[in-house]
């Protein structure tokens, strides 16, 4: 009866770990560049757990839930109009550098402005590093245009080249808020991805999906909720019955 309930609860841990997934998910269905993550289950197999703790013999295997991380969607979003030509949207696999105060982070997020200063910065106000280090203009510079393969311009004159830089294993990239990324491992030169001036990429999350996933999850939470409320329900009538059979 103990292996029940800590099978159980080893399900409503990673249930309630792939609702904070979902969750988030959801709440960055507009986010421009934003990639959503999957909750990876798995079963984990206790080779000293018994199943009957009555009846002398070898022990077998009780099988919990474990979670196995949440690996991120790198699929691309879809990518939308918006007749800015300081919006970019990276065709391939690649990453945006920004310069933040706790050091150089990564984005899909291309909805770039100029801030006060001069500096090209995204939509959340990180500088974007070029190849040089980071774009710089004037008030005097003509209109800014964005080539194909990243190099950015003011008229006639080039202000450098977006650093585009891609990961071997995309899946060392962490989560370091505000749409940004950090890494375990270091980057690398992102030659063959593409830029498309005038056009951002939107979330890779589908809404309709996710709510039918968290739908599910709930269901499967509330299920595995009733079989423990079952078994303390036996436990309480066994206890009460051998109660009842001692004072006798």
């Amino acid at each position: 009866m103990e292996n029940v309930l800590l099978v159980a609860l080893s399900r409503q841990m990673v249930l309630r770990r792939e609702m904070d997934v979902i969750a988030n998910n959801v709440a960055n269905v507009t986010t421009n560049g934003f990639k959503r993550r999957m909750a990876n289950s798995a079963e984990f197999q206790m080779p000293v757990a018994s199943t009957d703790t009555f009846r002398r013999g070898n022990d077998r295997r009780v099988s919990f839930v474990v979670d196995r991380g949440t690996p991120l969607d790198l699929s691309a979003g879809t990518l939308e109009p918006t007749n800015n030509p300081m919006d970019v949207a990276i065709q391939g696999d690649a990453f945006f550098v920004v310069q933040t105060p706790q050091g150089e982070r990564f984005t899909r997020n291309g909805a770039m402005m100029l801030n006060s200063n001069g500096e090209m910065v995204t939509s959340d106000g990180h500088r974007v590093v070029g190849e040089q280090g980071p774009f710089q203009f004037t008030s005097t510079d003509g209109p800014i245009s964005i080539a194909a393969d990243g190099t950015v311009s003011a008229g006639n004159v080039t202000r450098g080249k977006f650093r585009l830089v891609r990961f071997a294993n995309p899946q060392v990239l962490e989560n370091a808020g505000a749409n940004l990324f950090t890494a375990r491992a270091q980057p690398e030169p992102a030659t063959l991805a593409r830029v498309q001036s005038g056009y951002v990429e939107r979330s890779n999350v589908k809404p309709v999906l996710e709510i039918s996933r968290m739908i599910e999850v709930n269901r499967a939470y509330q299920s595995v909720a009733g079989l423990v409320s079952r078994t303390d329900e036996v436990r309480k009538t066994a206890i009460q019955r051998l109660d009842r059979k001692s004072v006798v």
